[in-house]
């Protein structure tokens, strides 16, 4: 059946190693937008992290759409919120806990894409983050937040050795009332137990009357397995990670060789 939405993960997928959009990329999304295809950018970032590349590839408007915080968010591409689901203030407040009694880095990231922590001495991954979304960073403890600020959520940082070392223990402690993945090498994510890449896809195909054979889905890492599950075609980037390729149906290049370019032909142009 014909592909009619495509779910694209950003960061090692839709952009390339030097963290820049491939000229072939540009001109496959523009090429499937003119056909009325649906370009959903599907990433662990904010809007505010995902809006210039919605800008580049022009998917603007109440009438395209973008997930966002692993789909913690469901919003157009012009931030009318579709629906959203946030981590509870004792969630957030034993994540502080956690990390202060171990020392293990974190961040909780709001739905305005400001970037909180009590961590004094900042990881410098939680910087780059709050670069990349063009974010403020506040420095306090969870009591010193305003209770009407909802946290969307939240990140455990530092070294692939620390998170791998951590990761047993925050899933024992979070994993049954909240949804936790490894995004990547140095993300340790816990979110909304109802939240991830695939229920977000699921619920915008529902709403736009998609059924899963119509979908596509490209991505590189653990937190993409859930939409691979969800989408008709499943897609991995040749940089993706082991655990990702074992649950597509087709492994295209590299970032940085025209990956997007290639799903693109193989699944949409070509049907």
């Amino acid at each position: 059946m014909t592909i009619k939405l495509v779910a694209i993960d950003i960061d090692d997928t839709l952009l390339s190693s030097q963290h820049q959009l491939l000229v072939s990329t540009k001109q496959q999304v523009a090429r499937a937008l003119e056909q009325g295809v649906k370009v959903v950018l599907c990433s662990g970032r904010p809007l505010a992290g995902v809006t210039p590349f919605l800008n580049q590839l022009g998917i603007t408007g109440d009438d395209q759409y973008v997930i966002t915080f692993n789909g913690s968010v469901i919003e157009t591409a012009a931030g009318k919120i579709l629906k959203e689901a946030g981590i509870s203030r004792e969630t957030y407040q034993a994540i502080d806990d956690y990390s202060q009694a171990t020392g293990l880095p974190y961040n909780v990231l709001d739905q305005n894409s400001a970037i909180y922590t009590s961590n004094l001495d900042v990881d410098p991954i939680t910087v780059v983050q709050a670069w990349e979304n063009e974010a403020g960073i506040h420095i306090r403890k969870p009591s010193a937040v305003e209770s009407t600020i909802q946290m969307v959520k939240a990140v455990f940082t530092g070294t692939s050795k620390q998170l791998d070392a951590h990761e047993p223990q925050v899933r024992a402690q979070f994993g049954i009332d909240n949804y936790v993945v490894r995004a990547a090498d140095r993300f340790l994510e816990v979110m909304h137990a109802d939240v991830n890449k695939g229920q977000a896809v699921q619920y915008l195909a529902n709403v736009l009357g998609f059924a899963p054979n119509e979908v596509m889905a490209i991505g590189d890492e653990r937190n993409d397995i859930p939409m691979f599950q969800f989408a008709g075609t499943a897609v991995a980037m040749g940089n993706g990670s082991d655990e990702a390729k074992a649950h597509v149906d087709f492994i295209t290049a590299d970032n940085d060789s025209n990956g997007i370019a290639q799903a693109f032909d193989q699944f949409i142009f070509k049907a």
